[in-house]
């Protein structure tokens, strides 16, 4: 019956698309795809915030204080059950796996993105793995997009830009705040859009928004209605609280990377490495569950007036009132919350790093407030600095200033706390760049040249393979030739420049036709004289391995027109920078999205 609507549902669309321009398609097009992503949004912040009602209140009724901590455990090894049993072993992490996609693959995500992040981060994040659901959430919302788009036969630059739709639309529903939807999907993703394509992400961030309020209970989204106005005497301790978050900001990202290096050098199968790193995030949320989740109740929590209830229902509960004690469960687990996230992810868990990154600013924001408050030093308002802390670890972290400045400024209802929100997103964003070149989403894929950076020259070099600009078929000479037959080659093709090499294809040097237009037109030294005694060594060479960057790069540096190409130690061919040069050109051209 599923299969007859859906069925019946393509069609009226495929009629759609024939009636209608392909702007208006698009249009109809970004509609129906944020849609697709707010019900997925549904469907996980749902399920994920029953299990921890659930939890809660059994945990409440029973005084079972363990109760959180052996939920995470079932749901990581149900997680790897679902990957290895249903989704064919492998599962792909984090919105690097978008990056890759448009830059790599044409922008085709695999169908299975549709429903696989809504099932294996359900049951991860929605039992308690320490992980937030918004990555999940992307993905599953670009998958959406580029299937819809190579359903209907859409090109490249429209399946990309329906990808940005997908992505806009999930982080709309997801925190109600259309503007920071469209933010992160141009600043994070589709850093290189035209102003006419944030026409159709904007749609589809607004449909997703609008889904996201009509079906979802306020309480299930992240949202805060109790701040105080901003006063202009804080403002050296907002440029601090930038300064504190761009250091915890780099300190999260590489203490997650090495958790995760961790996990994966382990020597164990996928089950006993799920119940290894499952264990120890079950010891972690029993001391502190706060980790249990998302988080985003205790983000509330300490936003309230009465902060203390986070030490409710924990081992610390007899020092509910006691304001360092709650300081120190603060920064504790602040500190922490790195090492949850990273053994859910890294033990075989699914989910990602935008939630707990909301989770450490609010945390640190609060330490930073409460600490300065509690020595006496000044009075600050503890709630703004909880959520101006949010800021800035999301922008350092995702190196996403605007997205940072814009989603908190929607959450909290209002613009009040814009000019804090702007200084700490931005020097938090600056100290991280200054240590972190890349976001930690894309560090990886920037070091293979896989992903897209803020350097459009590099963005579209990284969609470049060099194999495909290598010419194999010139002609090459011996050592110990004369020049008879150089300039025989010479004259029989359009050939510039020779690979001199010997029997076993070893590259001894280069022949230019420039470099010996003299002598060729002297037929004594053209008798004469020997290859070997007029080519030269090659100031750089090229790898098929080499990204198009590093190509360019040593075309720059060796000011050459051609340079050779070594495989295995042996000449392969050369790459024309002309050739190069009209390769980029091309591509520039596919890629601009109108």
């Amino acid at each position: 019956m599923f299969k007859k609507y859906i069925s019946k549902l393509e069609t009226i669309i495929a009629f759609a698309q024939s009636m209608l321009t392909p702007k208006q398609f698009i249009f109809l097009s970004a509609v129906l795809v944020g849609i697709s992503s707010a019900f997925a949004v549904i469907v996980l912040k749902s399920f994920a915030h029953w299990v921890f009602t659930f939890a809660t209140y059994v945990s409440g009724i029973l005084k079972l204080g363990f109760i959180n901590s052996i939920l995470p455990i079932i749901g990581i090894l149900l997680t790897v059950f679902v990957v290895k049993r249903v989704l064919g072993g492998t599962i792909q992490k984090g919105t690097s796996q978008i990056l890759y996609a448009v830059a790599k693959k044409a922008s085709i995500i695999p169908k299975k993105q549709m429903y696989a992040q809504i099932v294996t981060s359900s049951l991860t994040v929605g039992l308690g793995g320490s992980a937030g659901l918004e990555s999940p959430i992307v993905i599953t919302g670009a998958a959406f997009g580029s299937n819809y788009a190579q359903k209907y036969k859409l090109s490249y630059k429209d399946r990309t830009l329906l990808i940005g739709c997908g992505v806009a639309a999930g982080i709309a529903a997801a925190f109600n705040a259309p503007i920071a939807g469209v933010l992160f999907a141009i600043e994070v993703l589709l850093v290189d859009v035209s102003i006419a394509a944030f026409t159709p992400i904007m749609i589809a961030a607004a449909t997703g928004a609008l889904v996201s309020v009509i079906a979802l209970d306020e309480e299930i989204l992240l949202s805060f209605k109790q701040q105080q106005s901003f006063d202009y005497h804080n403002i050296a301790f907002y440029i601090l609280l930038g300064m504190f978050t761009g250091f915890i900001s780099v300190y999260y990202s590489r203490n997650f990377q090495r958790v995760e290096h961790f996990f994966a050098r382990l020597k164990l199968s996928p089950y006993k490495k799920a119940l290894f790193g499952s264990s120890i995030l079950a010891i972690l949320i029993f001391i502190f569950p706060t980790l249990f989740g998302e988080g985003y109740e205790s983000i509330k929590t300490l936003s309230d007036n009465d902060p203390g209830k986070l030490l409710e229902n924990t081992l610390f509960r007899g020092f509910r009132d006691n304001s360092w004690a709650l300081l120190v469960f603060v920064g504790l687990t602040m500190m922490v919350k790195v090492f949850a996230t990273g053994i859910t992810l890294g033990s075989g868990g699914n989910g990602g790093n935008f939630a707990p990154s909301l989770f450490l600013g609010s945390y640190v924001g609060f330490f930073f407030s409460k600490f300065l408050n509690l020595t006496g030093l000044t009075k600050l308002p503890v709630s703004n600095f909880t959520l101006v802390g949010m800021a800035g670890i999301l922008s350092g972290l995702f190196h996403a200033p605007l997205t940072a400045i814009f989603l908190i400024a929607e959450i909290t209802g209002g613009y009040n706390l814009m000019i804090p929100l702007m200084i700490v997103a931005s020097i938090s964003f600056a100290i991280s760049k200054r240590f972190e070149k890349h976001s930690m989403d894309v560090k990886n894929l920037a070091k293979k040249g896989h992903a897209f950076t803020s350097n459009k020259d590099t963005n579209i070099l990284s969609t470049l393979e060099t194999t495909s600009i290598i010419q194999t078929d010139y002609l090459t000479v011996s050592p110990d030739e004369n020049l008879e037959r150089l300039v025989d080659l010479i004259s029989h093709s359009n050939q510039v420049i020779f690979a001199v090499v010997d029997i076993e294809k070893n590259l001894l040097g280069i022949v230019h036709f420039n470099d010996i237009r003299e002598i060729i037109f002297n037929t004594y030294r053209v008798k004469y004289t020997l290859v070997r005694e007029i080519m030269i060594e090659p100031t750089e060479i090229i790898s098929p391995d080499d990204s198009m960057e590093m190509v360019m790069n040593k075309f720059e540096k060796s000011k050459k027109a051609f340079l050779p190409v070594l495989k295995e130690g042996k000449y392969y061919g050369f790459i024309s920078k002309s050739v190069a040069l009209e390769a980029y050109r091309t591509k520039l051209k596919s890629m601009t999205i109108e």
